[in-house]
């Protein structure tokens, strides 16, 4: 049995079970749909398809929002400052409300991860690529495998975070 983080107009539940690694992964079930666990590549790009309507420089920003308060633990202020964020979206709200928290909960769970090094910041990158340097969103999901860490801090580094 999954946790809850959120259940978005009674509609669209998103919440942590176990996956093949821990107990973090992000799962995400959909009225009259099957549970399953979205990747990168599908959020990034369905956040650049929002982005054409609404700016991606937006999407990055409210993004950028709740990042710097994302922690270990879920809390209940971010979630509501998504789903602030998210009415900002008008008749895409609940679509930008769906993926901002699928973000947020992946970002939590990376927070989790044991011996995960870089943490949340694996998700800047990859939304820092997509919405900042035009990097195709199946580009980005994938460019962090089989980089060392090392690696990767430094290109954050150069990035700002």
């Amino acid at each position: 049995m999954g946790v809850l983080i959120k259940n978005i107009r009674n509609r669209n539940k998103i919440e942590f079970d176990k996956g093949l690694f821990d107990d973090w992964c992000v799962y995400l079930t959909r009225m009259d749909q099957p549970r399953y666990a979205p990747k990168d590549e599908m959020y990034f790009s369905l956040l650049y398809q929002l982005g054409h309507t609404h700016g991606h420089a937006k999407i990055y920003n409210d993004f950028i929002r709740y990042y710097n308060m994302t922690g270990r633990e879920v809390d209940q202020k971010v979630l509501a400052l998504i789903g602030t964020l998210a009415d900002e979206y008008g008749h895409d709200a609940e679509e930008a409300d769906i993926w901002f928290t699928v973000m947020y909960a992946g970002m939590v769970a990376e927070e989790n991860k044991v011996n995960a090094i870089l943490k949340k910041r694996m998700k800047r990158l990859g939304m820092h690529q997509v919405f900042m340097e035009g990097m195709p969103p199946a580009a980005a999901a994938v460019f962090s495998k089989g980089k060392k860490w090392k690696e990767l801090d430094v290109l954050m580094k150069q990035r700002g975070f």
